[in-house]
């Protein structure tokens, strides 16, 4: 028969080695994505104080009228979350691709956030 894939660990395997060369700081902080087969969530992570700054996904209020699981929601997202940023004063960041492949719904996300003011 065949052998099983195990995607989810494939895929924290990639984090995992993405992980031990991406860290926030103060100064420029982790932009961590999450993406499920509904929603997207991003948010913004001070590594050396264990924080989050700033959060926005798909099932924010202001966001949803729309379906979480397509590339405009994304970058409905990004552009959500640059703003949250601002408020905070946050500038500049480390994207986190969490081990997906930096296509799609995270590269959408990715733009809006740069729309928004976010330099990465």
């Amino acid at each position: 028969m065949y052998k099983r894939i195990d995607r989810k660990a494939i895929r924290s395997k990639k984090h995992y080695r993405i992980r031990r060369n991406i860290a926030g700081t103060t100064e420029c902080p982790r932009l961590c994505v999450y993406r499920s087969l509904k929603h997207i969530y991003a948010q913004i992570i001070d590594d050396s104080q264990n924080k989050t700054l700033a959060a926005a996904s798909s099932l924010d209020v202001s966001l949803k009228d729309s379906y979480g699981g397509n590339k405009e929601t994304a970058k409905k997202v990004g552009l959500l979350l640059a703003e949250k940023a601002k408020q905070a004063g946050i500038s500049c960041v480390v994207f986190d691709r969490g081990g997906l492949i930096y296509h799609g719904r995270i590269a959408a996300l990715a733009d809006g956030a740069r729309e928004g003011g976010l330099d990465f």
